[in-house]
């Protein structure tokens, strides 16, 4: 009774873990955008624009970094380079960089990106270069010359694939030469004291040692205003002034080619040579205050941005995360410039990842959740946000309702029809969006006299949000249009750049601007959670805004992901753990609006509850070893009626399994890493997760998990040498412990039943099938632990064994 007791309280939650994870599913939804319809209503001569400029609003870029150690700064400078060269109107585009460690060496990386990209980014428009990180071209495995008609590609090719080797020598040598250049400064420095000393001294008064501090200089003989190599007061980490640097000035509305003076090692004369505006930004941090992570850096860009050149969009990209497709930015825009887009707050672009290895051991590509479960809520109320790779409507990151929100209450309807393909363009919407135009539920208008409790009391920032919200709103070309723009609005030329503006704009990123408003809270990112993305998301679903899945014909974006064992358990950590505060926190969806359709609130209570499914989990694995330790099973006997109804579920899941597969598009092998995975995180981070969150909330300790030994390959600079690096971490104990469990308990069984008068195969069967499903889950965590060629770290022998030996003499006694 007691094996089948566990047996039934484990599945009545997997039953309900189950449908939580399935309603969600029910209207799956596919979409595609019509880049021709969009150029032709907004960059096409027409009455109103009679010279054809670009109509679209402007986009600001963020990118984000903290640590140039950990983040390398030749990655953070070729993400940059795939911005400058989208395919974008470059007068509409703003590109910032968030630097929040404030280190001269990413600040140097970034001013030789700049550099280059005046070579790059021509290169790169004049022969149609796909994809437009420099690094990710130059190495890509299909011929270069494909499609290529110019006679000078090759010439050209070959010059810039020159000047690039260069480059990236001159980022990798940044270290040496701040550390070369500074000691020389310093010793200068400590001359120049010595002599003060000797002027200023007796001649009967010895010689005192000289302290003279040990700066970081920058190129231009001044001190580095951020974080100094060797740390110093005002100059440390959390310690710094805020920095402003326009690094590439604002283009001229008017295209501008290249001419035959210029000294480029190719021909530009037929080239558009402008370069959007890139601006470096590192924050100001001091002592006692909360920073608030890359929350509270990403609130520093909003603002900033906000003043600089108050794009109505922004789209946030980590560091390691490039444009592989130029046209994803146009595509992105289609959904927001549809009818009724003003009532979208953000479009989601899938993750995709470079260098994993072929056979996605632990499922990094996550493949079942971004075609899967993204698309699924594409037809409810939108995907969730998930850090990166997404287009934000500005005035939905201030924390404002949707236009019209009156009118869209929230309910369990699905948006669209089940599983139909809609074209996304200005000329095709929902009649449902086609309604009266309000910003907020109570005013037709916003407040301006309140925004300064809310925003802080920059008036540049103040009067930036009517201008965004106007500039952000689809066009008035069609009489059901009643929150539109007139077609022509947005053909201005742009405000110079004055040093008034770039001095408002380093005020509002000092560390006291956010005191005393909602910054965090209602407004831009929301504080207080370690995945601030899907809070972020949660609160915008919440006032009644949506959100649009954009999977475009290629890949838009591009990133990098552990395929370390131990990298990747810790990263699932961090999302669990994310999770679990989230379920214990006013953002649970059990407390969400009215707004919100009810099945959106399934998909966020989800979020919430999933790593709770651990407990169950882990006990479900021992079951089978237990029973063949007792000689019992979860039913008295394998019945006919207890087969049949296995087989009819075990059938069940696997048609839904195909037909999630069918129309998502994965690969059956992709399906079952990611089951094979969810077992691995869910014996492992997610129940350490559940731990850390319980006694947070419960007794206020806060623990960690650390890594201790390392084990690498022969070969460091093989491919993929990363998966078989072998870091110890204690989240591998439970998964180790479940393994050898069930292999003894199989040894066990067989054992007693070989040995026994009267044999029963039947328990032994069912026993031993059970651990056995259990084992092949857990089977590529025991080959990430065998490392390469067997070079196990003595740490895990030594767990195996000890594990092994306590649970023989639990047996025994």
């Amino acid at each position: 009774m007691w094996l089948w007791g566990m047996s039934v309280v484990c599945e009545i939650w997997f039953a309900f873990s189950w449908l939580l994870d399935q309603l969600p599913k029910l209207c799956p939804i596919n979409r595609c955008a019509d880049l021709n319809v969009l150029k032709e209503k907004f960059e096409t001569p027409n009455p109103r624009n009679p010279t054809g400029k670009s109509d679209l609003p402007g986009i600001d870029m963020f990118v984000s970094t903290a640590d140039p150690e950990k983040e390398p700064p030749l990655v953070t400078a070729n993400t940059i380079l795939s911005i400058l060269a989208a395919d974008y109107p470059v007068e509409k585009l703003s590109c910032y960089v968030s630097d929040d460690g404030g280190a001269l060496l990413t600040f140097e990386a970034m001013a030789e990106a700049a550099s280059f990209a005046n070579l790059w980014v021509p290169f790169c428009r004049k022969h149609d270069i796909e994809p437009r990180n420099p690094e990710s071209y130059f190495t890509l495995k299909r011929d270069p010359y494909k499609n290529k008609v110019r006679p000078d590609f090759v010439r050209d090719r070959r010059r810039v694939k020159r000047e690039y080797d260069e480059y990236k020598v001159r980022i990798n040598g940044l270290p040496d030469s701040i550390r070369r250049r500074s000691d020389a400064y310093n010793a200068r420095e400590e001359m120049k004291a010595l002599k003060l000393q000797r002027h200023n001294k007796n001649d009967d008064e010895p010689l005192e040692n000289v302290k003279v501090p040990k700066a970081t200089w920058m190129a231009d003989g001044t001190h580095w205003p951020g974080t100094w190599v060797v740390p110093g007061p005002e100059h440390s980490k959390g310690d710094h002034a805020g920095i402003i640097q326009v690094m590439l000035k604002p283009p001229s509305d008017e295209p501008l080619n290249g001419s035959s003076i210029d000294a480029k090692p190719i021909d530009l004369t037929e080239v558009d040579i402008r370069l959007p505006m890139l601006v470096y930004v590192s924050r100001e941090k001091r002592p006692g205050y909360d920073h608030n992570k890359k929350a509270g850096a990403m609130n520093a860009l909003v603002r900033a941005s906000a003043i600089m050149s108050n794009g109505p969009f922004i789209l946030n990209l980590d560091c390691d995360h490039y444009i592989y497709y130029s046209e994803a930015l146009r595509e992105g825009m289609c959904f927001m410039m549809d009818r009724g887009g003003d009532r979208l707050c953000y479009v989601q672009f899938p993750q995709r990842f470079e260098g994993i290895d072929p056979s996605d051991r632990y499922a990094n590509r996550n493949t079942v959740f971004f075609d899967v479960n993204m698309r699924a809520l594409d037809g409810l109320q939108g995907p969730m946000y998930v850090g990166t790779g997404c287009l934000f409507r500005r005035t939905a990151l201030y924390g404002f309702d949707p236009p019209r929100s009156k009118e869209h209450p929230g309910c369990c309807s699905c948006c669209f029809a089940r599983g139909k393909k809609k074209p996304a363009s200005v000329a095709d919407a929902p009649e449902e969006e086609d309604e009266s135009h309000g910003l907020r539920e109570t005013d037709d208008e916003m407040n301006l006299a309140l925004l300064p409790k809310s925003f802080g009391n920059s008036s540049f920032l103040i009067d930036s949000i009517p201008v965004a919200e106007f500039q952000g709103r689809p066009l008035a070309d069609h009489p059901s249009v009643k929150n539109g723009r007139q077609p022509g609005a947005l053909t201005n030329s742009r405000e110079p750049l004055g040093a008034a503006t770039v001095a408002e704009a380093i005020s509002v990123i000092s560390c006291w601007y956010e005191d005393k408003t909602e910054w965090g809270q209602r407004v831009g990112w929301i504080y207080g959670s370690v995945t601030e993305d899907v809070v972020t998301g949660y609160r915008m679903h919440n006032r009644g805004w949506r959100s649009i899945y954009c999977v475009t014909k290629r890949d838009a974006f591009r990133g990098t992901a552990p395929i370390n064992l131990t990298d990747r358990l810790h990263q699932v950590l961090r999302w669990a753990t994310g999770s679990v505060e989230i379920f214990f926190s006013r953002n649970n969806a059990l407390l969400a609006s009215h707004r919100m359709k009810f099945l959106q609130k399934i998909a966020y209570m989800n979020v919430g509850i999933y790593p709770f499914t651990s407990i169950f989990l882990v006990v479900y694995c021992f079951l089978p070893a237990l029973s063949l330790f007792s000689g019992q099973f979860i039913v008295q006997s394998l019945s006919v009626a207890f087969l049949t109804y296995l087989l009819g579920i075990t059938i069940t899941l696997c048609l839904l399994a195909v037909l999630e597969i069918k129309w998502s598009g994965i690969t059956l092998e992709e399906w079952w890493r990611n089951e094979q995975f969810w077992l691995i995180g869910g014996t492992s981070a997610h129940l350490a997760a559940v731990i850390q969150g319980l006694l947070k909330v419960m007794a206020g300790i806060e623990i960690s998990f650390t890594l201790t030994s390392k084990s690498a390959g022969d070969d460091a600079d093989e491919d993929y040498a990363d998966l078989h690096l072998i870091k110890w971490t204690s989240l591998m104990i439970p998964p180790i412990t479940i393994m050898i469990t069930n292999v003894i308990g199989i040894a066990v069984g067989v054992v007693r039943t070989i040995y026994s008068e009267l044999p029963q195969w039947s328990r032994l069967l069912g026993g031993v099938f059970f651990s056995f499903w259990v084992l092949v889950h857990l089977y590529p965590f025991a080959k990430g632990l065998m490392g390469r060629r067997g070079r196990t770290p003595t740490v895990v022998f030594v767990w195996a064994g000890l594990i092994a030996i306590t649970i023989s003499l639990l047996w025994v006694a």
